[in-house]
């Protein structure tokens, strides 16, 4: 199968993932809480390993030095996204009413999440492009934490009292920005450790601010001791994922 048509059926994927989330809630079906627990708590060990061990060192190949800086950026970019634009925003379901019920919070919320995506799916296009292995692990990282996203845009619309309809097209959006970011890298005329370096080490800035202080605060709230654990089973995930991954394509 031809590696943009792949590349494409990836951030299909991941899209859908988005699009899953986001309508569940839409449609008031009840998603248990421990399940969403456990699914923040692998999403958030799986991120914190791929930044660490795979994207950190990449982005340090491709743009050397320059690669810390990009990373700060990057991590402080959506922390200002969050916590200027968006005063209060959890990678779960909202189920505080008292929070965002302002329809300015609801939009600055959907296109911080946008930009958010756009910047994921940016990452797998880049990713498979230059390194296949990688790229997968980048994908698999990115789609662990895409339906709590959904969920997450849902339960802010909702709270902002936003029409279903509007919750349905707000994950379709955030799902768009994803397949933007997938066929924008395909505008380039080749993809080289430069314009993967950039891409890397942005990403990890973003992935390591959406493990550390989006996923792992959720996770400490929780009163179940096995929701920890899972961080670690995320972070094995990675390793054993990428290594089978490594023992298939040969990189």
């Amino acid at each position: 199968m031809n590696l943009r048509l792949q590349i494409v059926l990836f951030g299909l994927i991941a899209a859908g993932a988005v699009i899953l989330g986001g309508s569940l809630v839409a449609l008031r079906r009840e998603w248990p809480k421990k399940i969403q627990e456990y699914l923040l708590a692998l999403g958030a060990g799986f991120l914190l390993a791929l930044v660490i061990i795979d994207l950190i060192p990449e982005s340090l190949v491709g743009i050397g030095g320059l690669a810390p800086l990009l990373i700060l950026v990057g991590f402080s970019a959506l922390h200002f996204a969050e916590h200027t634009f968006v005063h209060h925003l959890h990678f779960g379901e909202e189920t505080h009413d008292e929070v965002m019920v302002s329809g300015v919070a609801s939009h600055s919320a959907f296109w911080g999440m946008f930009i958010h995506s756009f910047f994921d799916g940016l990452a797998i296009s880049a990713g498979l492009q230059y390194n296949y292995a990688l790229g997968l692990m980048i994908f698999l990282g990115i789609l662990l934490h895409k339906f709590p996203e959904g969920l997450t845009i849902a339960s802010i619309m909702l709270a902002a009292h936003q029409p279903r309809k509007s919750v349905l097209w707000a994950s379709g959006g955030i799902a768009l920005g994803t397949m933007l970011g997938i066929v924008s890298i395909f505008f380039l005329e080749h993809v080289d450790a430069h314009v993967t370096g950039y891409a890397f080490a942005f990403s990890a800035g973003v992935g390591m601010y959406v493990g550390a202080s989006d996923l792992i605060p959720e996770i400490n709230r929780s009163e179940n001791r096995i929701t920890p654990v899972i961080v670690f089973v995320g972070m094995l995930l990675f390793y054993i994922s990428s290594l089978l991954v490594a023992s298939v394509t040969g990189h």
